[in-house]
């Protein structure tokens, strides 16, 4: 035999012993998939199904305002379709399908074989799922939100919302955004500790770095959203005050806390596109990306610059002169990174020679309506146009020109440009061009008349308006457009339909790329490399015809099975240097199981089954800790090879393994839920009216202080852990105990009835919070000391993720325990 014989039949043997190992089951094994090419492509495609239930809605909204007198649909039904067009638009389609974008293609661009916790991906989509079909089915059942998609307070207060409409909406947006904060975890870990060896950070492909800034956004952008429902839905479920002004609420603290995240979402959204664009503008220019380290340095400065203009959407709603000047400064200010990014797209199409196709179409139609929606955007930063254009149709036109413009071209472009990775052939361009120019037209007609008609004085969120406004022939032709651009959206599904049964077949790498998602098979295998690479240059200048062949003999990093294992390599998250081998699980029903059991929770809030939440919660809870069991697989050895002489440590043993940056990551967004609870606290005391209540009365000074001194215990017992792990954990399992007892005390026993007042409620929730995370602790203590009992292989990463959640908890804790001193020493002082 010879050697080119010889290197294919272990190329093809070591293809199907991985295959074997990495591939999802036919039948209902599909359903136990968390490999993320599966789990990528069902983000992508739900997220489509989403957006095509949303555009029909547009559609029914078009057809409703096209003309003055139509009695299309009446004001509820016209609210309910408004509301949940937004509501999935931006919550069920935008923020998913680029979720599943990244699951999908993260890892191929990285270099590795999958992310870092697939089973919290394949979770993350089921929560999704179901999250979003209570949202579809309360809309076929005529309950679906309609109080706008912003979910305004005191609209959706109980007094002006009775039904179970709003509930379906914080409820159900909620359990999706469990999706969307997992997702920004996973990615986040993935990005830094999953990657090729040699791929230092500044190495990485481009959009890697985007997501790295997204994924980062999310986890703390999305809290103050999740905090705001939970409160809401809090006053509606149990009559808690924080919104109602009659007893110490304020409706602005949901305005606060919703667009501390709306705004955020804005460049969520936007930089993924971006991202994609700097991916594959480069490519079809045939030239490297301009300005690399400049569009890193103007994506990082935008993401910080956008948590700072919140009030950016508030201008009217009575903020001092001096606030009004610094957010409207800011929200120019963010316009510069922006430009910077753009001027390097440019300048990359400028050096390079640009070759004609479909995806480049698509990003000058972006570059054009995005341009546009970015000279709205300053205009609308300006405080004396905004007070004119606020609330009217202008302000609809500019968030459809930056997010959906923005969004949905280099959306189209990215599709076309990795379709054939997906299925294996290429686009036959023969609609595409048709479809382009229909939707590019169509969309123009329908938003640029929006700026007209809002400019006239048209507000948004109206079903009717008078014949003699001169707004009808606007209308008209902004409908015309709409029906337009849904047919140019038609026959994209139809080409698409069309490149999978017709597409011409291919070899490798069709648009010449540098990326590492090129040098694997199309469409790709379900552990994406045979051996992983060793990466000496930057990401995106690579010769992937090249290294494909070497990758799939087998002779990079781990290319063999062992012990049947899913193994791939983790990195120091600076220099790329590979530091120990993470062993992944293997598919398993788990994460379906959990999602539904943490959907029966919110089922069973939406139907007010409020004495049937703990068994959900209790099944919850056993299922994650089930994730969790030992596994033998992680046993037999300190050191692992990984081929080319080189030995690490398996990740449990590891310095720096996975799973404890997630814990320190879930953290920093438990963090910004509870300082955007302080906050919200903070505000009520300062702009609320009706404080301070006259029944403010603290808890006992020695409930506090026995709390204190237990929540001391669990800091000793926790340092103590490190050098003698099961009467240390004894002690954290004691400590926890007791400050959750004596918190509960407090909060149910020893304070007024937190309806009476914000003041009372804000109190209540607080001592809820530390409550709630000494539960949690509880349960980490209590595994951990079994761990610790049975000597498990995961014993020591145990303690050392518990410590961190041990040591949060206390910090937490002391910060309620003295918050009410605090509330009360300023309520003294004589309120807002």
């Amino acid at each position: 035999m010879s050697q080119t014989n010889r290197t294919n039949s272990e190329a093809i043997a070591l293809h199907r012993q991985l295959e074997r190992i990495w591939g999802t089951k036919p039948g209902w094994g599909r359903l136990a998939a968390v490999n993320h090419t599966v789990v990528g492509r069902r983000f992508m495609l739900t997220a489509l199904v989403f957006f095509a239930i949303g555009g029909l809605l547009a559609m029914l909204i078009r057809t409703q305002l096209a003309s003055s007198n139509s009695a299309f649909m009446d004001a509820e039904t016209y609210a309910q379709v408004f509301t949940m067009h937004g509501s999935i638009m931006m919550f069920l389609f935008a923020i998913p399908f680029f979720e599943g974008m990244a699951i999908y293609l993260l890892p191929k661009l990285l270099g590795t074989r999958d992310l870092a916790f697939p089973r919290m991906g394949a979770y993350g989509y089921w929560c999704y799922l179901f999250g979003g079909t209570m949202l579809i089915a309360a809309l076929i059942g005529g309950v679906a939100p309609n109080s706008g998609w912003f979910m305004y307070t005191p609209l959706s207060s109980a007094v002006y919302a009775p039904g179970i409409n709003s509930d379906v909406w914080l409820l159900g947006i909620t359990f999706v955004e469990i999706s969307a904060l997992s997702a920004a975890v996973e990615l986040i870990v993935s990005i830094l500790k999953i990657r090729a060896p040699g791929m230092s950070i500044d190495k990485m492909p481009i959009l890697a770095w985007y997501m790295l800034v997204v994924a980062t956004m999310m986890l703390v952008g999305f809290p103050p959203l999740i905090l705001g429902s939970i409160l809401l839905e809090v006053e509606r479920a149990f009559d808690l005050p924080f919104f109602d002004p009659n007893r110490g609420g304020d409706p602005l603290l949901w305005q606060h806390l919703f667009w501390l995240f709306g705004h955020p979402e804005v460049y969520i959204i936007f930089l993924p596109a971006a991202g994609a664009i700097s991916t594959i503008l480069p490519v079809l220019s045939g030239t490297p990306l301009a300005a690399y380290r400049l569009i890193i340095a103007s994506i990082v400065s935008m993401a910080f610059l956008s948590f700072g203009l919140w009030v950016h959407h508030m201008y009217t709603v009575g903020i001092p002169h001096l606030a009004l000047s610094f957010f409207s400064a800011a929200s120019a200010l963010v316009a510069i990174p922006t430009a910077i990014q753009v001027f390097a797209w440019l300048a990359t199409i400028i050096h390079g020679r640009p070759r004609f196709s479909i995806p480049l179409l698509h990003i000058f139609g972006f570059f054009f309506v995005f341009v546009i929606g970015g000279l709205t955007g300053v205009m609308l930063a300006m405080v004396p146009f905004d007070w004119q254009a606020h609330d009217t149709h202008f302000v609809v036109a500019h968030l459809h020109y930056v997010l959906v413009g923005g969004f949905i071209f280099p959306m189209l472009a990215m599709a076309y440009y990795w379709m054939p990775h997906l299925t294996g052939k290429q686009p036959v361009q023969h609609l595409s061009n048709a479809a382009f120019w229909m939707i590019f037209i169509g969309f123009n007609t329908t938003f640029f008349m929006m700026h007209l008609t809002g400019l006239r004085g048209m507000p948004r969120r109206v079903f009717v308006y008078p014949p003699e406004s001169g707004w009808e022939t606007l209308n008209f032709l902004s409908s015309v457009g709409s029906f337009v651009m849904a047919m140019g959206f038609a026959l994209v599904a139809l080409d698409f339909l069309l490149i999978f049964r017709f597409g011409r077949a291919f070899r490798r790498n069709p648009w010449k790329a540098g990326t590492l998602e090129w040098a694997m098979p199309t469409p790709p295998p379900s552990y994406n490399f045979a051996s992983l690479p060793h990466i000496d240059n930057r990401a995106d200048l690579l010769d992937p015809e090249a290294l494909g062949p070497h990758l799939a003999a087998g002779k990079g990093y781990l290319g063999f099975v062992r012990h049947d294992r899913m193994e791939v390599l983790g990195v120091d998250s600076i220099t790329g240097e590979p530091d120990q081998v993470v062993i992944l699980p293997r598919q398993t029903y788990l994460p379906v199981w959990t999602a539904l059991a943490t959907g029966s929770f919110f089922l069973l809030m939406l139907f007010k089954l409020y004495w049937a939440t703990p068994f959900a919660l209790v099944a919850i809870v056993a299922l994650f800790l089930l994730w969790n069991r030992s596994s033998a697989a992680l046993e037999g050895g300190d050191m692992l090879d990984i081929g080319h002489g080189k030995s690490l440590p398996v990740h449990v043993k590891a310095s720096s393994p996975p799973s404890h940056l997630a814990m320190v990551l879930t953290l920093v967004a438990d963090a910004t839920l509870y300082i955007s609870l302080l906050f919200g606290c903070m505000f009520l005391w300062v702009s609320a009216p009706n404080w301070p209540p006259a029944d403010l009365a603290l808890p006992r000074f020695g409930l506090s202080l026995g709390a204190a001194a237990a929540m001391l215990a669990v800091a000793v017992g926790s340092h103590w852990s490190a050098s003698h792990p099961a009467p240390g954990m004894a002690l954290v399992l004691a400590g926890h105990l007791t400050a959750g007892l004596l918190l509960l005390t407090v909060a149910l026993i020893d304070m007024p009835a937190p309806s009476g007042h914000a003041a009372i409620a804000s109190m209540f929730v607080v001592l809820v919070y530390a409550l709630l995370h000494h539960g949690i602790g509880t349960v980490f203590a209590g595994h951990a000391l079994w761990s610790t009992l049975h000597r498990g292989p995961l014993c020591t990463l145990t303690l050392r993720i518990g410590r961190l959640w041990h040591c949060y908890t206390v910090l937490a804790g002391f910060v309620a325990l003295v918050f009410p001193y605090v509330l009360d020493s300023l309520a003294r002082t004589g309120g807002g």
